[in-house]
């Protein structure tokens, strides 16, 4: 997936990576542009796609994610090292940490966006959030990162909750949340207030970036 057309997610990921395995990641991404250009297949699909289905359906009482984990791992034995930390850390969240309790839950309205970065040529999905309905009516928004490094720090979790806050003005941005699967870890803006610098952050984070994918995409032509 192009840099300037990318899920929040993954972009999270890249921007807070050490150098030189941020520096793999342009990499693998100019290859597998070059490869779609091609009409190659350009990548492996959604890996972490099925677990967080499998955790929507836990949430709504559905399914039980350890079930279900132990199901996908069966399908496809590559899912074994991550699955069951992404299960333990979901589960940590959801049966310890998770602060509200109005059962039952049932299915919100569905939430996603197109973000143009403002003064930048490039846009940010933001999809496939966990949605949630609780018995008194209040809704809950829960933006997922997947990935087992680099730890979702509080700089990025700030990014993050700004750019869900302009992607989806429809929501109050107190409803929003971004959990780090793995480490079972919230964020939300009543304990991660913004400081007002965000915007600027994160654009001379992302511009830097796509200036070192244009450097590094200039070895391959």
């Amino acid at each position: 997936m192009a840099l300037n057309n990318i899920h929040l997610r993954k972009l999270l990921k890249t921007l807070y990576l050490p150098p030189n395995r941020q520096i793999s990641a342009i990499r693998s991404d100019i290859r597998e542009d070059i490869a779609r250009e091609g009409g190659g297949a350009g990548g492996g699909g959604d890996f972490y796609g099925p677990f967080w289905y499998d955790a929507k359906q836990h949430v709504f009482g559905l399914t039980d994610l350890h079930d279900a984990v132990d199901e996908r791992i069966d399908a496809n034995p590559g899912r074994a090292n991550l699955y069951p930390r992404l299960r333990d850390g979901f589960l940590l969240w959801w049966n310890e940490r998770r602060r509200w309790t109005n059962e039952p839950f049932q299915p919100g309205r569905v939430e996603k966006a197109r973000f143009r970065f403002p003064g930048l040529n490039a846009v940010v999905k933001v999809d496939n959030i966990l949605s949630v309905l609780d018995a008194r009516d209040d809704d809950h928004f829960v933006y997922p990162y997947f990935a087992p490094e680099p730890t979702l720090n509080e700089e990025a979790a700030r990014l993050a909750l700004w750019l869900l806050s302009q992607a989806l003005p429809q929501i109050q941005p107190n409803e929003l949340r971004i959990l780090d699967v793995i480490r079972g870890a919230t964020f939300s803006l009543d304990r991660n207030p913004l400081r007002g610098d965000e915007e600027a952050v994160f654009r001379r984070r992302y511009s830097a970036l796509l200036r070192e994918r244009g450097r590094l995409r200039a070895e391959y032509d």
